[in-house]
């Protein structure tokens, strides 16, 4: 990755997401083929904050029927980091 911005693609808005908030716990869809340790840099250069934990899961693309032709197609897969902040860090990306 060039970029650190290719890294993290976007946060992700759910409600389990925002429950992490509380204990400081961020929820971010990241590109395939990143490892932790990119994940965790590139967190602590885009945002300026300390880093504790890094778990990452990829989350499997629904199969979902065409309406008009009644085939099957699928979703694409989604990769998602859950990143763990330092007592005190914060990220304002919510809005909170």
């Amino acid at each position: 990755m060039s970029d650190l911005r290719d890294v993290i693609i976007r946060p992700i808005v759910s409600e389990k997401s925002y429950a992490g908030l509380d204990q400081n716990v961020y929820t971010f869809e990241v590109a395939d083929g990143v490892n932790k340790i990119q994940i965790k840099h590139a967190v602590e250069e885009i945002f300026g904050v300390r880093v504790t934990n890094v778990n990452t899961l990829t989350r499997r693309g629904k199969r979902k029927r065409n309406r008009r032709t009644g085939t099957w197609g699928k979703r694409s897969d989604q990769r998602r980091a859950i990143v763990s902040l330092a007592e005190g860090d914060r990220i304002e990306i919510f809005g909170s």
